[in-house]
């Protein structure tokens, strides 16, 4: 068994030598990059082992100026890295602007960071002695990155791993590698040879190389559930660090002091971002019973206001999802829950008026349970399930009832149920008032099936570096609890 494949079956195989990049808005072949192979991969690894050797060595101080001169050249080529984004990936420019925003500062966060400590001073058991804790970096980093924020989830990573002194080999998804070769030629060519590469083609054929080798001590992976399980069943016996993300299916739960209106544009933002297709999108909606016409007649009043079209348009809201498997996926939850009783409210269909493009139109479905799919997996689309509640304490029994627990939003003015859901919901993000909004100081992780990786935050960098206890006493002369003991 392989890693599981995220490229469209019509093209998944086509080239021995290459891999066509589709834009999902139009179905039109963007460009080809190179399919490499299991060789290429072993290259790379051996010049990233030999590069660790100088970079872990290279001063903080040094390694943080080039973390923030990487930063300074992903501005100066801001345009082409959104116009390339927008194109490959499918979201928005403004969606894009604000994914440029997050790559170029989690550089400059972690390039101060990185220099900001190494670990610390214990106190120690004798006077003659010093305890110290010191922080390392590993080795060889493979950061496989999805395709849904290609260049977000790679700094997410690769900041952190360089600040900490790893080398690190980029893989980013099969469906979206243009903008990553792209900052890999124009924005990382200063770094010493082997400190920073990237590598394309398919999972199995050279993301598989890297969580075998073992010389790739860290394996860090953003994606699907069975995907990181296989990463890990393939790690495990070489006990590597491993660093995984693997999705969600987060609970949003409208109180009932909640504004109708508040609450559709929270919910659409949360649930429809990216068409969907974030690992903390809004996949499981819980309203009170006792207003629940209000808050879904304003929901749906929002929805059915946004507009679908290409990302590079300026009056688009929501773009294309990433393929026709994706999307079948989605119909293919709808359809279930229909059959169990489900009710569109709006949407729940391709759009005729975009021929071309793998659009679906946003949809509201009521009626639903957690005994549908579209309740129980990740759906990873623009579905807005909405499910009722009687009290909050069952709301609250309702958002723990999932395998997943990355993160959780509520929409409240009552500082008694904002406690109560911040202690109650297991998920590693709970957002109260504010959905999807991000900290570079605050970690960002999931629990449960989700995962147990941090990214952003001290968390973060602690991620790439491992723990070394140091204890050095001063005194030579021999201690009086060595043998024999008879004495």
């Amino acid at each position: 068994m392989s890693l599981p494949q995220t490229q469209e079956p019509k093209t998944s195989r086509g080239n021995s030598k290459s891999i066509a990049v589709i834009n999902p808005a139009t179905e039109e072949i963007l460009g080809e990059v190179a399919r490499q192979t299991a060789d290429d991969a072993n290259k790379l690894v051996a010049k990233a082992k030999e590069a660790f050797n100088i970079w872990r060595k290279t001063p903080a101080n040094v390694r943080c100026h080039m973390m923030h001169e990487a930063a300074a050249k992903m501005r100066e080529h801001k345009d082409e890295i959104i116009r390339l984004l927008t194109l490959e990936e499918g979201k928005p420019v403004p969606e894009n602007e604000e994914e440029f925003e997050w790559l170029t500062n989690t550089f400059d966060y972690y390039a101060e960071l990185g220099r900001h400590e190494r670990g610390r001073v214990l106190p120690s058991g004798e006077y003659s002695q010093l305890n110290m804790v010191i922080k390392e970096p590993y080795g060889v980093a493979a950061c496989i990155i999805p395709w849904n924020y290609p260049l977000l989830l790679m700094a997410w990573k690769v900041a952190p791993a360089l600040a900490a002194g790893n080398t690190v080999i980029i893989k980013p998804s099969e469906l979206t590698p243009l903008s990553s070769l792209y900052i890999q030629k124009h924005c990382f060519d200063h770094f010493p040879e082997g400190v920073v590469s990237t590598i394309t083609g398919y999972g199995d054929e050279v993301a598989e190389p890297l969580v075998l080798h073992p010389d790739v001590p860290v394996i860090a992976f953003t994606g699907s559930l069975a995907i990181g399980q296989r990463i890990a069943s393939l790690a495990a016996p070489m006990m590597k660090k491993l660093h995984l993300e693997l999705g969600g299916k987060d609970a949003f739960i409208i109180a009932e002091d909640a504004d109708p209106e508040l609450a559709a544009k929270a919910l659409a933002y949360a649930a429809l971002t990216n068409a969907g297709q974030v690992c903390t999108s809004t996949e499981r909606v819980y309203l009170p019973s006792s207003k629940a016409k209000t808050f879904t007649e304003a929901l749906i009043h929002h929805v059915q206001s946004l507009r679908l079209g290409p990302g590079i348009e300026p009056t688009t809201d929501m773009g294309p999802m990433i393929g026709a498997t994706y999307r079948d996926k989605v119909v293919k939850h709808i359809d279930e829950a229909i059959a169990k009783g489900a009710k569109v409210l709006t949407g729940g269909r391709i759009p005729k008026h975009l021929a071309k493009g793998y659009f679906f139109e946003p949809t509201v479905i009521a009626s639903v349970d957690h005994s549908m799919l579209i309740m129980k997996e990740e759906t990873f689309g623009p579905t807005i399930p909405i499910m009722e509640y009687n009290s909050f304490d069952e709301a609250i029994a309702l958002a723990n009832d999932c395998v997943f627990g990355l993160g959780a939003c509520l929409l409240s003015s009552d500082p008694l149920k904002a406690k109560l859901f911040l202690e109650e919901v297991k998920a590693g993000t709970i957002w109260i008032n504010d959905p999807l909004t991000d900290n570079y100081a605050g970690p960002f992780g999931g629990m449960k099936m989700s995962g147990g990786a941090r990214e952003l935050g001290q968390e973060g960098l602690d991620e790439f570096r491992e723990t070394k206890h140091v204890h050095w006493e001063f005194n030579t002369s021999a201690k009086s609890w060595w043998y024999p003991y008879g004495q």
